[in-house]
């Protein structure tokens, strides 16, 4: 076989394992990205369901017992 179709598979089979690896990094992204968006909005329902306790609640709290 000649030398530079051999050269030429090689280079396209590692193209094809850095596409992959990028792929793999990107829905890695999508998937932390997702991650955040449900921690913020978790965050949101727990301070709606804060915003009706009164004013310095919590604030005096004896933790020595």
């Amino acid at each position: 076989m000649d030398p530079s179709v051999i050269s030429a598979i090689l280079g396209a089979q590692a193209g094809n394992t850095r596409l992959d690896m990028g792929v793999q990094l990107l829905r890695m992204n999508a998937d932390s990205e997702r991650a955040i968006v449900q921690m913020i909005s978790a965050a949101a329902q727990s301070a709606n369901s804060l915003a009706n306790v009164a004013a310095g609640t919590g604030t005096n709290l004896d933790i020595t017992a």
